[in-house]
């Protein structure tokens, strides 16, 4: 089968491997149609991703269809031919973590294309409780889910009330995620980002309609567009070190700070004025299955409109030479898919 193999970085590899045999018990066989390529993509090629190991099997945002079902999922709900959202996230189900429900952080998690080979190849098996099947979703469709989940999680950490000031830092495909999901939720949202491509997505295609320019008194424009104040629930999405320091003051008194971003560095705050405020800082990491039902559920109700996040598509011959243009700003991506 054809695999796509990232040696070291800045290299990818198209070869052929063995493909996988029938499936163990609670297993399915699973063909990959569709690769959304994430932020976590981006910084394995360029070698800046914590956790990392080469030579890696990138993949995780995965649309598939299932091809053959091992023993023990009969009560699945699931048939040969289904196609499927995949949660990425190996969790053991026995440690401290996985007991009280909170899978995504489990003890010894595996994430697929980051700790352990993912789906950029066309046949993968995974245990069947990994799997979300979904009515009338296209493979687009689906491998834009786990992406989606990151804000979605994000979002049900903050509990944004309706009509709650809410600042999302960072319009890419996680911020988006956020931007989404809070606006589903009632709030009103405000979007931090320099790149004019990314402004004039949310606004034509989220309706987002007000914006700050983090390099033009931001604090002071925060406060003239909320009557004086700062909002109380502000998401950084954009693991940039410099801008999540900076995320601190943008935070009204008694709000929240939610970090969806990830950053190889320290983060840093003035003591005094987060006690001051008594600011709640939580981070984020990857979603559960709640998350998956939530967005798949939104999809399903036609809540939201993914064709326009899709703006990049690849074969795998064409991936080896297209890769390095999507870490590039300048070509506007929102989101690549590879197809297989």
């Amino acid at each position: 089968m054809q695999t796509i193999i990232l040696d070291q970085p800045g290299s990818f590899r198209l070869t052929e491997t063995d493909a996988p045999t029938q499936p163990a018990a609670g297993e399915a066989l699973l063909r990959v149609r569709r690769v959304g390529i994430c932020g976590t993509d981006l910084h394995a090629f360029r070698g800046r991703q914590p956790f990392f190991s080469y030579p890696r099997i990138l993949g995780h945002e995965l649309g598939v269809e299932i091809v053959a079902l091992g023993a023990g999922t009969e009560n699945a709900e699931l048939t040969i031919g289904d196609l499927c959202a995949v949660q990425p996230y190996l969790h053991c189900g026995q440690c401290s973590a996985c007991r009280r429900g909170k899978t995504n952080c489990c003890s010894s998690l595996q994430t697929l294309g980051v700790h352990t080979d993912g789906g950029m190849r066309e046949y993968i098996t995974l245990p069947v409780n990994l799997l979300h099947k979904a009515n009338g979703l296209s493979a687009d469709q689906l491998a834009v889910v786990e992406m989606l989940c990151i804000g979605a999680h994000a979002v049900r950490r903050g509990q944004p009330e309706a009509g709650e000031q809410v600042l999302v830092i960072g319009a890419g495909p996680i911020g988006l995620g956020a931007i989404q999901f809070a606006r589903l939720a009632g709030a009103d949202v405000t979007v931090m980002e320099l790149s004019d491509k990314r402004k004039q997505f949310c606004q034509e295609q989220i309706g987002v309609e007000q914006f700050v320019d983090p390099r033009i008194d931001p604090v002071g424009e925060l406060r003239r567009m909320m009557g004086g104040e700062l909002p109380t629930l502000v998401f950084d999405a954009t693991g940039n070190v410099n801008s999540m320091n900076s995320a601190f003051g943008y935070v009204e008194q008694g709000g929240k700070l939610v970090f969806v971003g990830l950053v190889q560095d320290d983060v840093t705050f003035y003591d005094p004025e987060f006690h001051r405020r008594e600011m709640t800082l939580m981070s984020s990491r990857n979603a559960t299955n709640v998350d998956f039902q939530n967005v798949i559920g939104a999809l399903e109700a036609g809540k939201i409109n993914l064709n326009p996040w899709i703006t990049h598509r690849a074969t795998p011959q064409e991936l080896i030479g297209e890769f390095a243009n999507w870490t590039n700003p300048e070509f506007g991506v929102v989101k690549a898919m590879l197809e297989f």
